[in-house]
């Protein structure tokens, strides 16, 4: 078959032609069984084509059909052996990777600064993670890649892990020598997995860091709709064979997935999967050029760094994505989240996300000269709005300690636990999740052992107006963690 075509989509289309009578779910029937208003606003074509898994719609537990040949078009067009649609988002994804190599007592080398859906998969599994420290820029106050030195390391002592998993690139587009860290892995038989939330588009531009599968990893579950043109909650799961089992890699991503898959999502991939193979490059070279463009014009801004280049050639930043634009405020004194609420509200520019100390802005083939001049001179009133306030006095960037482990998260997790105020907390082994998301990577995991200096760092997330998540205790007063049996006297 050819990249133009678009199985699964065409053949949605061709059904919904039929206009056959449904006694089948979703019970909206193509609309005429929902709220009016609601309907007008969908629109008759996406609710024809919301159905579900009926004979002639294959079904993507057990793809024989138009998904199985959407997917091996997916899976041409990556360099893959095979691909996996996934509805359950690039969460679902990374956590059948980890599940699919990883059962009770494995051990799996994974970096600290990883997603949620990682740590709820070793949870899951009942796997034992091995943590890799990255490397942390302490101007930018972010995390980068884990370096092949590291990945060495941690594989010599612990040569019986099952797979090693690697960000690539980081939520905030940088990127470690992923091929280099596959060749140190195979050596070892250990598979490599990788977390390409934020790396659809590299695949297909030879100016990008390497994708997952051109560098050699056995899996890499990437986002389509992060980046790629696919609906929210759209992504893929590729797969190279011989370390890892296609079929068990199914089982897993089956037990996963909800047996009511959206064929609007699963749609929203094929025709997504067709634009990247045929006009990625063109696409992505325009989008490139737009956010260099953007990058020299914020640069020019008394006040604000936006990340470039120079940032390259340490062991942790050997590539990077010129379409992520990292802005530093911390010259202005004003935090990351200061600058996002004021684009909000004074220019109704919403951005990726904040942190303390900058902002997040991704530029994709959806956006033109336009929105890139909009960005631009809202930066320039945020200067000048502050600088017409008074003095800007620098912020100081603090980092967050990588707290110690001292059980295993899933037994953590259901271990026997209590609610204690947060200050009373530190010494402790936290039960529960704590992170900022975006970008979802957490503070703490459950068995780490609680400190003062992370306490703080939360409590200034949550002052700076960060969203912080995760704990039962949404106004994070009290943390729940391990009960502490004392002897009977």
């Amino acid at each position: 078959m050819s990249q133009n075509e678009t199985p699964l989509f065409t053949g949605l289309i061709e059904h919904s032609k039929k206009n056959p009578v449904q006694f089948h779910i979703p019970g909206h029937k193509k609309g005429a069984g929902m709220d009016p208003a609601f309907k007008e606003f969908i629109g008759d074509n996406a609710l024809s084509i919301d159905l579900i898994n009926i004979g002639p719609l294959d079904d993507l537990h057990q793809p024989k059909g138009m998904i199985k040949e959407a997917q091996d078009l997916a899976a041409e067009a990556f360099g893959a052996d095979h691909t996996f649609f996934s509805v359950q988002g690039t969460s679902g994804a990374i956590m059948t990777m980890v599940m699919s190599v990883c059962g009770p007592g494995d051990k799996i080398i994974v970096p600290r600064n990883v997603h949620k859906s990682v740590m709820s998969a070793i949870v899951f599994s009942g796997a034992t993670p091995i943590f890799i420290h990255p490397d942390i820029d302490e101007d930018l106050g972010i995390s980068h890649g884990i370096t092949t030195d590291a990945v060495a390391k941690a594989l010599e002592q612990n040569p019986d892990a099952k797979g090693v998993l690697v960000i690539n690139p980081t939520y905030f587009g940088i990127s470690a020598d992923l091929k280099k860290i596959v060749e140190i892995a195979h050596s070892y038989h250990v598979p490599v997995l990788v977390d390409e939330a934020h790396g659809v588009h590299i695949h297909f531009h030879d100016e990008l860091p390497l994708s997952a599968m051109q560098a050699g990893a056995d899996l890499a579950a990437t986002s389509v709709h992060k980046l790629g043109g696919s609906m929210t909650q759209s992504s893929v799961l590729n797969m190279k064979e011989g370390l890892v089992s296609a079929k068990r890699v199914q089982t897993i991503l089956s037990m996963l997935t909800t047996t009511s898959t959206s064929y609007l999502l699963l749609a929203s991939l094929d025709v997504a999967r067709k634009r990247l193979a045929t006009e990625g490059r063109e696409l992505i070279t325009k989008t490139i050029e737009l956010s260099q463009n953007m990058r020299k014009q914020i640069n020019e801004i008394d006040g604000l760094y936006c990340v470039g280049e120079e940032i390259l050639g340490t062991k942790a930043t050997y590539a990077y994505d010129p379409t992520k634009l990292i802005v530093s405020v911390k010259d202005l004194g004003i935090s990351g989240f200061d600058a996002e609420k004021w684009l909000r509200e004074a220019h109704n520019i919403e951005v990726e996300m904040s942190d303390l100390y900058n902002i997040l802005c991704i530029i994709t083939p959806g956006d033109t000269e336009y929105e890139g001049t909009q960005l631009v001179n809202a930066l320039k009133g945020l200067v000048t709005s502050l600088k017409n306030q008074g003095e800007m006095a620098p912020v100081k960037v603090m980092l967050p300690d990588i707290p110690v482990l001292s059980i295993t998260p899933r037994d953590a997790f259901y271990a026997d636990t209590e609610v204690i105020p947060i200050d009373e907390s530190v010494g402790r082994t936290i039960a529960e999740f704590i992170m900022v998301y975006p970008p979802g990577i957490p503070i703490f995991i459950p068995g780490e052992i609680i400190t003062q200096e992370n306490i703080h760092y939360i409590k200034t997330n949550i002052e700076a107006g960060l969203p912080v998540q995760g704990p039962e205790d949404y106004d994070l007063r009290h943390l729940r963690v391990i009960k502490e049996h004392r002897a009977i006297r």
